[in-house]
C-alpha cells in the first residue's frame, strides 16, 4: 500500500485541500492503515511538486481532525479514528502486523490466524 495523490491544478479547491482530502478519505477508507508512516513534508511537496508550507498546512489540518499523528523525529503517521475501544482495537492490531511480520508470515498466513482467533473469541457466526 502506498499513499496516492493527485494534484489538479485547475480546481477550484486549493492544493493544500486536495491532500488534505485525499489523505483522510484515504485514512478513514483503511487504504492507509493505522499506523502508516506518511512522508515527510518535504518529501511530500517534492513528489507532489507543491510548496512544503502547502502540504505543511495540510498535515496541521489532519493532525487537527485526529487523522494523523506527528511523533517528534519519528515521523508523521496515520492515527486511530474513532472511540475509545476503536482505537484501542486499531492499536492492537497494528502491534500484531509488527509482530506477525517479524515472525516472517505472510499477509494471508496473519489473517487466517486473526480469523481463527476472532473465531474463538465470537464463535462461528458466519
Amino acid at each position: 500500500m502506498t499513499l496516492k495523490i493527485d494534484i489538479d491544478a485547475g480546481a477550484a479547491t486549493a492544493p493544500y485541500e486536495q491532500v488534505r482530502a485525499q489523505i483522510a478519505g484515504q485514512a478513514l477508507s483503511g487504504t492507509l492503515p493505522v499506523g502508516y508512516k506518511l512522508p515527510t513534508v518535504r518529501g511530500l511537496a517534492e513528489t507532489l511538486g507543491l510548496a512544503a508550507n502547502t502540504v505543511a498546512k495540510a498535515y496541521r489540518a489532519l493532525e487537527s481532525d485526529g487523522v494523523i499523528e506527528t511523533r517528534g523525529r519519528n515521523g508523521t503517521f496515520v492515527a486511530a479514528a474513532g472511540d475509545a475501544s476503536a482505537r484501542e482495537a486499531s492499536a492492537a492490531a497494528a502491534v500484531f502486523a509488527e509482530r506477525a511480520h517479524r515472525l516472517g508470515l505472510s499477509e494471508s498466513q496473519a489473517l487466517a490466524a486473526v480469523r481463527d482467533a476472532l473465531r474463538a473469541s465470537y464463535g462461528d457466526k458466519e
